[in-house]
């Protein structure tokens, strides 16, 4: 990239934007608003020679969501296994990563997706949760390590959020009774042992972007070490993904027999994340999907 000091760019944000491009060390001709995305202002930076870089930007945020993405970003680029945006830096309030240009979606997008989640996945991770915590979308996210997948996700997913949720008003009494049924006979409904993966953790469809090769990239991490199934329930929470991903992803990482019995388990913690954003909307829905999880069929966990 071109370094020297960055020039106006005319441009609302463009006092801040210079201090960011100065910072990184490269010279800022032109700024553009992106949409899209759950923390503060998004834009692409025109460089000179060029280039361009990603950058957002949340003001009165928390101080630690900058380094807890960039954090995030590098541990799922350490596995190799999907292209995920270089950080460039970081500050106190934005980060700066490399810009994805845009494409349309090539003939073997689907496999390459399903193929690279897998890979992704089956990188693992060191147990059952993280070493720091961070955030999923705005709200903070707890990775306090816990010894299987059924402790952590009753205590750093599920229970946080249904506590946040009903200190809000935003659960009825008769929902906040269903998930507290739900957190006692969850070692019962999580079905076999895996191994923890590494997961995106935040996997819809809107953090999944298609470069100029055709090839997918991920964005917006939430990571942690975990099920591997969260993440493909999330995918199929709001659609938007082909079965040729999910196809592609088994073939390479086939999952258990009972694996569907378990998709309705592991939304409700994203259902819950979306109550808490955008409160009742999503009531419905994340009492279906937790009606739904008490009646699967429930097997004990096993090796």
């Amino acid at each position: 990239m071109t370094r020297g000091r960055a020039r106006s760019p005319g441009d609302p944000a463009g006092t801040a934007l210079e201090t960011i491009a100065d910072q990184v060390g490269v010279v800022l001709v032109s700024a553009s608003a992106i949409g899209g995305g759950d923390v503060g202002d998004s834009r692409r930076l025109d460089l000179a020679g060029g280039e361009r870089l990603f950058v957002k930007r949340q003001t009165g945020g928390p101080p630690e969501w900058p380094r807890a993405e960039a954090r995030g970003l590098a541990w799922l680029a350490e596995a190799g296994a999907l292209r995920i945006p270089e950080v460039v830096g970081v500050g106190e309030d934005w980060l700066a990563l490399e810009w994805i240009e845009p494409g349309g979606p090539g003939r073997d997008f689907d496999r390459r997706l399903g193929e690279g989640l897998a890979s992704l996945h089956a990188a693992g991770a060191p147990g059952f949760g993280l070493d720091h915590d961070n955030f999923v979308g705005p709200l903070p996210q707890s990775n306090r390590p816990a010894p299987d997948w059924p402790r952590f996700y009753a205590a750093e997913r599920i229970e946080p959020l249904r506590r946040r949720a009903r200190d809000a008003g935003l659960l009825t009494r008769a929902l906040d009774v269903r998930l507290e049924r739900l957190l006692e006979r969850l070692p019962g409904l999580t079905g076999r042992d895996e191994p923890p993966a590494r997961l995106h953790g935040d996997l819809w469809q809107g953090n999944v972007l298609v470069d100029a090769t055709g090839a997918p990239c991920l964005i917006d991490p939430a990571v942690y070490g975990g099920h591997r199934e969260i993440d493909l329930a999330m995918m199929r929470l709001f659609g938007g993904f082909s079965e040729g991903v999910f196809t592609a992803y088994t073939e390479s990482c086939p999952l258990a027999d009972d694996a569907d019995q378990r998709i309705a388990l592991h939304q409700v913690y994203p259902l819950l994340v979306h109550v808490c954003l955008f409160g009742r909307a999503y009531h419905g829905r994340l009492a279906e999907a937790v009606e739904t999880a008490l009646e699967a069929r429930g097997h004990a966990r096993r090796p």
